[in-house]
């Protein structure tokens, strides 16, 4: 009587670790290294600030509320350097769509070194402006050649 060796219809585990790790290298390719790229959908929660800094930009403040479904909403702190002239007409309330990066900035305060965590605005536009969001986004994408 012969003997038949069994084989497996699942991968062996060797074979599963590199096909994952060749899986996790490719996925690693969609987006180069040094990326930072927000796009953040939300209510303005308060009328914007707006200011001129000691070095002259103009700089526009806004919290963004951002709630995702049942999740809790979210504060996101937004600024805009040397904002669009359209920015004049935000209001608290307003749905934006905010397309920018992620910066953390250093301040003294009080005799101390402070930090904060902003999202630093490229472009704010009405969140019904969906061919305006949709060319900047695939703009955004193509950049990143994904």
């Amino acid at each position: 009587m012969a003997t038949r060796t069994h084989q497996s219809a699942t991968p062996s585990r060797q074979a599963r670790t590199s096909a994952a790790h060749d899986s996790t290298r490719d996925r690693a390719d969609l987006v180069p290294a040094g990326s930072n790229l927000v796009v953040l959908r939300g209510l303005i929660r308060r009328d914007p600030e707006y200011r001129v800094l000691p070095s002259g930009e103009e700089l526009l403040a806004l919290d963004l509320t951002v709630r995702d479904g049942e999740l809790p909403a979210e504060s996101v702190p937004v600024v805009w350097h040397n904002p669009a002239a359209a920015a004049a007409k935000l209001v608290a309330g307003d749905d934006v769509v905010v397309v920018g990066r992620v910066k953390r900035r250093f301040f003294r305060a009080g005799g101390s070194t402070a930090s904060r965590t902003e999202v630093h605005a490229d472009k704010v536009l009405s969140a019904r402006s969906g061919i305006r969001i949709r060319s900047l986004l695939e703009a955004r994408f193509e950049e990143l050649n994904l």
